[in-house]
């Protein structure tokens, strides 16, 4: 072999060599990629992220349920405060109520009384004392003439009506009361009892008892313009 033909295959033998290397370099670094610190850099990131993460999701489920107890309690309020307000209107009489109870009618005595004519008229005392009776027997809820008796009702006499809640009334009155059938007949029919006594001034009564019957609500404003509720200090 002649020496520049030796000279010429050295070279490119020496070529080929640096460009071997020179590959094999460049596919160790593309097969490493990111260098053995920065992987476990990164990986005590990514482990820190999952701890932040699991920390996070139990903070979120934390508050989830404390917003749904919240909102619980408040549900069960409002149904306290509306269960308390229905049973303030029910005691007031605001509310019409159902329940067995006694109707009782009263009634003028007949013009002619045989020979005699009866002058007497049925007074607004007279539907007190029924009302009263009634009270007393335990009746729970009054009404005359579908006016509801309550604590601020009067009952007045202004010929020749009588005044409920501010309504004329003319008889026949009819008394509904809601309550122990048994006991208000018992309270108004007792011997010398206010039927009794009714009956003798020629007024006509007739009492019904009811397995049940409706009284009907309060159905003007209550409005109280100089009472106050006491202030506790």
């Amino acid at each position: 072999m002649k020496w520049p033909t030796y000279l010429s295959l050295s070279l490119v033998a020496m070529i080929l060599g640096v460009l071997l290397v020179f590959q094999f370099r460049v596919v160790r670094y593309i097969e490493q990629g990111v260098s053995l610190g920065r992987v476990q850099e990164l990986t005590v990131e990514l482990r820190q992220l999952e701890k932040e993460k699991l920390k996070l999701a139990a903070e979120a489920s934390d508050l989830s349920a404390k917003l749904q107890q919240a909102g619980q309690g408040q549900a069960e309020a409002e149904k306290a405060l509306e269960g308390e307000l229905e049973k303030a209107r029910l005691l007031a009489g605001l509310v019409p109520v159902t329940g067995p109870g006694v109707e009782v009618t009263l009634d003028n005595p007949p013009a002619n009384r045989g020979w005699a004519t009866s002058l007497y008229v049925i007074r607004d005392e007279d539907l007190l004392r029924v009302v009263n009776e009634l009270r007393g027997a335990g009746a729970e809820a009054i009404s005359i003439n579908g006016q509801r008796i309550v604590a601020t009702s009067e009952i007045r006499w202004a010929a020749p009506f009588i005044n409920v809640n501010l309504t004329r009334l003319v008889p026949p009155y009819h008394i509904l009361a809601i309550g122990n059938p048994g006991n208000l007949r018992s309270a108004l029919e007792i011997p010398g009892g206010l039927v009794e006594y009714l009956q003798e001034l020629g007024v006509q009564v007739k009492i019904q008892a009811h397995d049940r019957l409706t009284v009907p609500g309060y159905n003007r404003p209550l409005e109280f313009r100089y009472a106050k509720p006491v202030v506790k200090e």
